[in-house]
């Protein structure tokens, strides 16, 4: 069922919604103050391409002082307006009883893109 959905969610929009996470991931990473958050934004993309049966979940040693200040500058920097699109995109699937596994879906990107630093994908 996992292999479904996500051959499901690559084919309508999982594919570009990683592929914009890399590519902004990219333009982070040109910049030496950029790198911690594109690589972030990697992560984010790899758990956007597939995210049926992966979690994100915190790391053993998290939260440090380190991870809290970075997940303050990844809001401060404006990157909550992508937690309020994946909301939004999860209220819209999950108003038809076949697109409620994707709503899902949006919804655990939703939490994922608020506070990605300290998270790991399993």
């Amino acid at each position: 069922m996992q292999l479904l959905g996500n051959l499901i969610w690559v084919v309508f929009g999982g594919a570009l919604i990683a592929l914009l996470y890399y590519l902004a991931g990219f333009l982070m990473c040109l910049s030496i103050i950029g790198i911690p958050f594109g690589l972030q934004l990697f992560k984010l993309g790899t758990f956007a391409l597939w995210p049926f049966g992966h979690e994100l979940v915190s790391r053993v040693s998290e939260p440090s002082g380190i991870s809290i200040i970075l997940n303050l500058l990844w809001i401060l920097v404006g990157w909550w307006e992508i937690a309020l699109l994946h909301a939004g995109c999860g209220i819209v699937f999950c108003l038809s009883i076949i697109g409620i596994p994707f709503g899902l879906q949006h919804f655990k990107l939703a939490i994922a893109t608020i506070f990605p630093f300290g998270k790991e994908v399993l």
